[in-house]
């Protein structure tokens, strides 16, 4: 069967967003942060099978640009972002999966935006303010962040795997953000240091307000994340919200880099909601 993919643009406040539609069905919308619908495309086409699948760029990033630059990035901004993207499908309510940034994008979406979405699923994410070490993570983030802005990209990169507790080897680091780079990755990656990060690992959620909403939620983490920052912010929402956490194939990026095992594992939580 031929898959075809749909390729749009919306306007909205500040930014106009890039999507893609493919597939047929009950919709789902696959969200990341900075990571943007490149990121989705297996996955997405493994869904599209039975579902209508919604990817998209977030704003600031690649294919959707913002008006200003300088404007940012917010949880609430992306999620009143993502209304407007469902709503113009008018195929809601939708389930909605999130990972990384993404996942703090959709579980604002299901805080101010419940009637939309029927069932959220918040894969990994980096909520610095739910643990009690927030303080030193928060130094330790700034730090990381000034240092990409001062232009030792490699270094900060350093800090930002060791403040998650990911073992990278120096070798891995420079073969990956040191010599020549794609300049759109560079622009993203900066915008994400620059106006994107801060907002989205210090946003606090109403952890109230979402365990007694009408949205189903579930808390996702990798299984091979264990021990890492986003295990432990991911293991503290889940307490929060008086839920198990579902377990998914993989570390962090394990949709990405193994999108099979993935998409069958997100099936099973979807008919488990």
């Amino acid at each position: 069967m031929t898959l075809t993919v749909t390729t749009r643009t919306l306007a909205v406040p500040g930014a106009r967003l890039y999507h893609e539609v493919r597939g047929d069905g009950p919709l789902v919308v696959l969200v990341g942060a900075p990571m943007d619908a490149r990121s989705f495309e297996p996955l997405a086409d493994l869904l599209a099978t039975d579902h209508t699948v919604l990817t998209a760029d977030p704003r600031g990033i690649n294919r959707s640009p913002l008006d200003d630059p300088a404007s940012g990035s917010t949880p609430e901004q992306r999620a009143d972002d993502l209304a407007r993207l469902i709503t113009e499908l008018d195929a809601g309510p939708a389930t909605v999966f999130g990972s990384s940034g993404g996942a703090v994008s959709v579980l604002a979406l299901a805080q101010h935006y419940p009637d939309l979405v029927r069932t959220v699923i918040a894969h990994e994410p980096p909520l610095e303010n739910l643990l009690a070490d927030r303080d030193d993570l928060h130094r330790r983030s700034d730090d990381l962040m000034a240092t990409y802005l001062r232009g030792d990209v490699v270094g900060a990169w350093r800090k930002f795997f060791g403040a998650a507790n990911i073992d990278a080897p120096d070798e891995l680091l420079e073969a990956m953000f040191g010599g020549d780079r794609d300049p759109q990755v560079v622009a993203d990656e900066r915008f994400w240091f620059e106006y994107e990060m801060r907002a989205s690992i210090r946003w606090q959620p109403d952890v109230s307000a979402l365990r007694d909403g009408p949205v189903d939620l579930v808390v996702g983490i990798g299984t091979d994340s264990a021990g890492q920052l986003c295990d432990r912010t991911s293991r503290a929402l889940a307490a929060g919200l008086g839920v198990e956490p579902a377990l998914f194939p993989g570390d962090h990026t394990g949709f990405a880099e193994d999108p099979e095992p993935f998409a069958a594992r997100l099936r099973a939580v979807l008919a488990d909601s």
